[in-house]
């Protein structure tokens, strides 16, 4: 299942307003696997998810998910989206949530106790959402993605806020999800997560400036720290898509040849 594609985006044009998002962007995430999608806020990343599970509106091109237009209905119980801030009750229950998502995928009980388990909230299953930490709603979100053992798991910014601990807590999580063949993509614009990840995306202005793994942007730009190797291939970039001047003085159109 590894060497399948969960999804494949071709030519996809987004428009928000006057704003043109994506102006025909094409990509290809594999299956059972960790794909980091990573760059500055304002970006893309967003409106890029939004475009994979169906919830944003295109101009033009398509997204295959799982072998189905993204957004069918087929892929509801296959796909599963956690928004940044989470979909969750404050005043019900972490156990009274989790129930709730299981009525309405048509989820097993049991699936409940299993989710609990996964994200290490079974201590705190009778506590009110509003009542726990920011790590703990955190991983009561995630848990409500994980309900119906979905095929592919989408997540915007998942560790944004929390401390050190949790974010490592939570990647770990990660990768036992993707060792059962679980499609992870994650969004970032931390920098130092894209080393915890198989596949990295990287973004910027609406546009894929690299498809890479961690071991080869790395190598590719020289350097053994994230942060910097961004910044290089933002350097890369600048330097690819500078217009060049037209001469404007009677020497640069001599030298020119004009």
């Amino acid at each position: 299942m590894t060497g399948e594609a969960a999804v494949e985006v071709a030519g996809l044009h987004v428009r928000r307003g006057s704003t043109t998002v994506f102006d025909g962007i094409d990509l290809t995430i594999p299956r059972g696997q960790i794909t980091g999608l990573l760059g500055p806020s304002g970006c893309g990343k967003t409106t890029l998810m939004r475009s994979i599970v169906g919830v944003q509106r295109i101009s033009s091109g398509t997204v295959t998910v799982l072998g189905e237009p993204g957004g069918s209905r087929t892929l509801r119980h296959r796909v599963a989206y956690g928004i940044q801030g989470g979909a969750v009750y404050g005043d019900l229950t972490v156990r009274q949530n989790l129930s709730y998502m299981a009525r309405v995928l048509g989820a097993t009980k049991t699936d409940v106790d299993r989710v609990l388990a996964d994200v290490g909230l079974e201590a705190q299953r009778s506590q009110l959402v509003e009542s726990l930490s920011g790590g703990q709603a955190t991983r009561v979100s995630l848990a409500m993605a994980l309900i119906g053992s979905p095929e592919l798991i989408v997540l915007d910014e998942p560790t944004v806020g929390l401390d050190p601990v949790l974010r490592v807590e939570l990647w770990q999580l990660f990768r036992e999800l993707a060792e059962r063949g679980v499609t992870m993509i994650v969004s970032s614009h931390v920098m130092d997560e894209a080393i915890r990840c198989d596949r990295l995306l990287l973004m910027r202005s609406g546009r894929i400036v690299a498809d890479t793994t961690p071991t080869a942007l790395l190598d590719d730009t020289g350097t053994n720290d994230p942060d910097a190797a961004f910044l290089a291939l933002i350097e890369r970039d600048d330097r690819a898509h500078v217009a060049p001047r037209h001469p404007t003085t009677r020497r640069e159109r001599r030298e020119a040849g004009e």
